[in-house]
């Protein structure tokens, strides 16, 4: 390249626009915006949502693509007046919807630090520190969860992924052809419990065993029937299948409900099969002295999935897979990369991306480390009862009303309940009914919450995911459910 075409180079406004936007002025643009809608929604003013339509969203993003920039001002002006105007705020205590956290504020600041360092945790020597901290993260949590020292595991990037890794090491350890070889006709199986998380077919499904082997244990209150479980493995043996692990709920997420973890670890002990915990909602338990007892037997596991994004409010992505057996993970993802997996046996071993799915890992163990350095354990198992808590008003609010019933005991933060009125409509009107109360009452940006169906009924579900959401929150989507189904 020549001199005069260099020069041309660093002289394009383009390089004195990155000098000019690394500097703090730049930066507290985009902190304006985060903290002020923080602050804006902890208050409860304004809409949860929005009432517009996809089609109008869309209509107004439907542009050319910019070949030119604007000044960052211009942007960030714009992303508050098209993006934050029409997004769904979760810092808002009357949205109480999908599992998604709003998140804790020094979390939050720490995921743009993660993101200036840019650091990738495949191996560590693209990222020193970092991997230190998610290795020491690891170790504490496993300690949680009752592992000894043997056992750890790897951030993910959430459930699903740490259950389809948790998998791949079951059939590694049932299946050590399966790698190398593939499954061919193995008449291999996984059992699973009937409310589990569509994470977990999924994961059956990629893993070549083919979804018709995902077998389903009946419920009993919403939790897996323990003597079911114990049935359908005889029946598989006895038809010559292989099992390759059991699949067990901490936290389902349709009602929030905790399997017996101890009394199922009994079951497949014996007979020698993984047992895989999905404790994505759930496993935050073990911060909570009056929750933890819901998870009386997760030491039991050979694999927990947690997501750290849930009830440890985490912003998105940070799930975690731990192992009671470290070497079960490595051997899932027994490849060589000379390339990238080169160091010693001691700083292998410290190597994130020979136990994961991701070789560009992104540094999620920070805002985590962050989270607990400032609000220690202790403060976030307060939080995660204090959810608990206002779940537990909305269902004592339900439970004295006449026009709504509750379908469960909750046993965390989340509730199904249903629209009765005065009783005297059949299912399929209330079915119908309820369907539109939802609508109607998101629409109407008096707050936010889902829906599922339960025992083939359709039912509203409430989950309570903002430490700002107190009990008079709770019954006020009572309060707004009877203004529409008024309106209705």
């Amino acid at each position: 390249m020549s001199g005069r075409a260099y020069l041309c180079r660093v002289t394009d406004p383009i390089f004195a626009a990155l000098e000019a936007d690394a500097t703090h002025d730049s930066a507290s643009l985009f902190v304006d915006l985060a903290a002020g809608d923080l602050a804006g929604t902890a208050t409860g003013d304004g809409p949860v949502s929005t009432a517009r339509s996809p089609a109008e969203l869309a209509h107004r993003f439907d542009e050319p693509l910019p070949r030119d920039g604007s000044p960052l001002a211009r942007v960030t002006e714009r992303i508050a007046r098209d993006v934050l105007s029409d997004m769904n705020r979760l810092a808002h205590p009357m949205a109480m919807g999908h599992q998604v956290s709003a998140p804790l504020p020094a979390a939050i600041w720490a995921d743009m630090v993660v993101s200036a360092m840019n650091q990738s945790l495949a191996v560590s020597e693209m990222s020193p520190s970092l991997t230190a901290v998610e290795t020491r993260l690891v170790r504490w949590m496993c300690d949680l969860a009752g592992f000894a020292s043997g056992a750890g595991g790897t951030l993910t990037s959430g459930g699903t992924e740490a259950t389809l890794s948790a998998l791949l090491a079951a059939r590694a350890r049932a299946m050590p052809e399966a790698w190398a070889s593939g499954v061919r006709a193995a008449n291999a199986v996984v059992v699973h419990g009937e409310h589990a998380h569509y994470a977990v077919s999924r994961a059956i499904g990629q893993l070549g065993l083919g979804t018709r082997n995902a077998i389903a244990v009946p419920s009993r209150d919403h939790r897996m029937d323990v003597a079911a479980l114990d049935r359908v493995l005889g029946e598989q043996t006895a038809l010559g299948a292989r099992v390759i692990a059991v699949v067990a709920t901490a936290g389902s997420t349709a009602t929030g409900s905790f399997d017996d973890l101890d009394a199922i670890g009994h079951v497949c002990e014996p007979r020698g099969v993984w047992l895989h915990i999905d404790g994505a909602h759930g496993a935050s338990a073990l911060l909570s002295a009056r929750h933890r007892h819901r998870l009386r037997g997760l030491e039991r596991a050979d694999s927990v999935a947690w997501d750290p994004h849930k009830m440890m409010l985490m912003p998105l992505a940070a799930g975690m897979l731990l192992v009671r057996d470290e070497r079960a993970l490595e051997r899932a993802f027994s490849q060589e990369a000379p390339y990238l997996f080169h160091g010693g046996d001691l700083e292998r071993a410290s190597d994130q991306g020979t136990r994961s799915f991701m070789c560009s890992r992104r540094a999620d163990a920070l805002k985590l480390w962050v989270a607990l350095q400032r609000y220690g354990a202790d403060g976030i198992g307060t939080l995660y009862d204090h959810l608990c808590d206002v779940t537990r008003a909305l269902h004592d609010a339900v439970r004295e009303s006449v026009d709504f019933v509750a379908l469960h005991e909750p046993e965390c933060n989340i509730l199904c309940f249903r629209w009765v009125g005065d009783r005297t409509r059949d299912d399929e009107a209330l079915d119908a009914i309820n369907r539109q109360l939802r609508e109607r009452y998101n629409e109407s940006g008096r707050g936010w919450i889902t829906t599922t169906v339960l025992g083939g009924r359709r039912v509203l579900r409430v989950t309570v995911m903002n430490p700002r959401t107190t009990a008079a929150h709770a019954a006020a989507v009572l309060d707004g459910l009877r203004l529409v189904a008024a309106e209705l």
